[in-house]
């Protein structure tokens, strides 16, 4: 260490002569990889499953139950794109797009916030319903997506906005 002053000031001015560089940048990279392992184990995608999502309304949609328009219904989404909670009256579905499944969800586990909804996904049934005859198409500025609610049951209709690029909206 050296010590001089600067119009008034005493500096002190140190040398790392003595630390090994191989030491400094081991000890360095340890220290980030913990840094990085503490940040992914902290991050909110590693408890989503645990803890309740804010899924917010979309905007616009146009829902048919059975080719009818239901009297009481509402789509939320959440961050992660292909995700869809549907309420229709007292009962809620999960909508995966990407797997093409749909299950039935307690509607005891879902809480109202406003226009929104809590939910979490760690409250996803096991086995998701059976969903034959689904479909999507796309309209241009919408993609309709439509299956059957059992072997036999009703038919639910989507028509959800695209992006201008085509990608779905949620």
């Amino acid at each position: 260490m050296s010590y001089f002053i600067r119009n008034g000031v005493h500096v002190v001015r140190r040398s790392f002569d003595g630390v090994k560089p191989v030491r400094f940048i081991r000890a360095l990279a340890i220290a980030s990889l913990l840094a990085a392992t503490s940040t992914f184990l902290a991050s909110p995608h590693s408890q989503s499953s645990e803890k309740k999502l804010l899924w917010k309304s979309v905007g616009f949609a146009i829902v048919k139950f059975n080719d009818e328009a239901p009297k009481s219904w509402n789509i939320y989404h959440t961050e992660r794109k292909g995700l869809l909670l549907v309420h229709l009256w007292k009962r809620y579905l999960l909508v995966d797009m990407k797997e093409q499944e749909a299950y039935e969800i307690d509607p005891q586990t879902v809480k109202p916030r406003g226009e929104d909804v809590e939910w979490s996904l760690a409250d996803k049934p096991d086995q998701p319903l059976e969903t034959p005859d689904w479909k999507t198409k796309d309209l241009r500025s919408m993609q309709m997506v439509r299956f059957r609610l059992g072997k036999d049951g009703y038919f639910l209709e989507m028509q959800l906005p695209l992006l201008v690029n085509g990608k779905p909206v949620y």
